[in-house]
């Protein structure tokens, strides 16, 4: 379960600790990984141009997972992938099948 709306995410955590969540973010934080840690998910769902080497490494420290939405870039997959985003969203499934990771 992942959601705009941390409360969301933290309810279900706390009803349902084995469920998987994740909390989507579309703007740069000052402390990125807050949300993550408040609401304790694993998953952080960023939006693309606010993905960078610190945050990656900051979300890695939780033993969380890096999201990136919405690349639809091939470019972008690549600096992705380098700086160790662990998951893609797109809208162009066919294409990033045929990437290689």
């Amino acid at each position: 379960v992942h959601s705009f709306d941390h409360r969301i995410v933290k309810t279900v955590k706390s009803i349902f600790p084995a469920v998987r969540t994740g909390v989507l973010q579309v703007a740069r934080h000052v402390d990125p990984v807050a949300s993550l840690v408040a609401t304790s998910a694993e998953d952080l769902w960023q939006e693309v141009s606010f993905i960078d080497e610190e945050l990656v490494a900051r979300a890695h420290s939780l033993n969380a997972k890096v999201i990136a939405w919405t690349a639809d870039d091939a470019d972008q997959w690549e600096t992705l992938r380098l700086i160790g985003v662990d998951g893609i969203c797109t809208n162009r499934i066919a294409e990033l099948a045929t990437y290689r990771w």
